[in-house]
């Protein structure tokens, strides 16, 4: 049977106008994985409120990260897709899970060209609902009602992939080998406290405290919150760094329920008014730089740890298509090529 690779992403809008950030909005916040209320809830919060203010809030945030040649975060991962395809004999296609690139095109593709076993790979180093999962629970129903006779299979969380660590390690040591900073900062994206709860598998053992991310559990397969702070845990050990040089935190909350604590914009403004005048700060939750990487950290949160008295801000771009990055996927292709697809 013919393989090939499927690789997903988030998404884009098609352009940055309120129009093209309102259809993807749309979609994004509709998906019952994102904002896991009652659809009625969930349809009055976003068709009835959000799409009625934000698009226009978001469109000029599009408009300022935006590229000649499109959307940040498509152009890189179209940039990772075609540096993998270089380097495996197995046809790559690339899909988002929202926006105009749909998984079934993806699927499509490579149906097109004879495959009927696909290696699903959510471009995510974390488990989450709204991420991984979303993508996983679409691409099933893409699979059963338009290919019923393929095949997938999907890469798990790489979050704790020695590897996958390594590349992560090199790459900030790399960015930050000629700065002097005081702390770096990871920043991940939030997600509401309840997506961690859901996601506990024992239905026990996430009490969202100072304990059970550390504490040995079946949960943490699928639970962000430990899989963001071992990330954190992993690279510190790696690069040596000493315990009050570094620090986690949360970012891109939305509403008024609790999300993950500490939260980003809050831990810049509180090390600046603590006196750090040098901080770097690095995003693992991404793989590719989008919206949230070159917009809310590097523009946002430099201009508020400047405001508490900061000096030095430094952004370590994420994995993007360097190198190693798309060496070590290369490597995983191959690694579940030589396997037969058990589905």
């Amino acid at each position: 049977m013919k393989k090939g690779i499927l690789m997903v992403n988030l998404g884009s809008p098609d352009s940055p106008t309120p129009k093209d950030v309102k259809t993807y909005l749309g979609e994004f916040l509709m998906d019952e994985r994102v904002i896991d209320v009652p659809l009625w809830a969930r349809t009055l919060l976003v068709k009835g409120i959000i799409l009625n203010t934000r698009p226009k809030q978001s469109a000029k945030a599009y408009q300022k990260i935006w590229w000649e040649n499109g959307s940040p975060l498509i152009v890189l991962s179209e940039q990772l897709k075609e540096k993998v395809q270089e380097k495996v004999d197995y046809p790559v296609a690339l899909a988002m899970r929202y926006g105009s690139m749909t998984i079934k095109k993806g699927l499509q593709e490579l149906v097109d060209k004879g495959v009927e076993e696909v290696f699903l790979i959510p471009l995510y180093p974390q488990f989450a609902m709204a991420t991984t999962e979303t993508i996983l629970v679409l691409a099933e129903e893409v699979r059963a009602q338009h290919f019923p006779n393929v095949k997938i299979q999907d890469l798990p969380a790489f979050y704790n992939n020695e590897d996958y660590i390594n590349v992560l390690s090199n790459s900030i040591q790399h960015h930050l080998k000629d700065k002097d900073y005081e702390h770096l900062l990871f920043s991940y994206h939030g997600v509401p406290e309840r997506h961690i709860r859901k996601s506990d598998i024992t239905k026990s053992h996430c009490k969202i405290d100072g304990s059970c991310c550390a504490t040995p559990s079946p949960a943490h397969e699928f639970c962000y919150r430990h899989q963001c702070k071992e990330v954190t845990r992993l690279v510190a050990e790696k690069l040596n760094l000493k315990p009050d040089t570094y620090s986690t935190s949360f970012q891109s909350r939305l509403g008024f329920d609790p999300w993950l604590q500490p939260y980003t914009d809050r831990t810049i403004e509180r090390l600046g008014k603590k006196g750090i005048k040098n901080m770097a700060i690095v995003t693992p939750a991404f793989v590719s730089d989008c919206l949230e990487t070159l917009e809310e950290i590097a523009m946002e949160g430099e201009e508020l740890f400047h405001e508490v008295g900061g000096k030095e801000f430094t952004t370590v771009p994420c994995l993007n298509s360097d190198q190693p990055w798309v060496d070590l996927l290369a490597q995983w292709i191959n690694d579940w090529a030589k396997t037969p697809v058990n589905a």
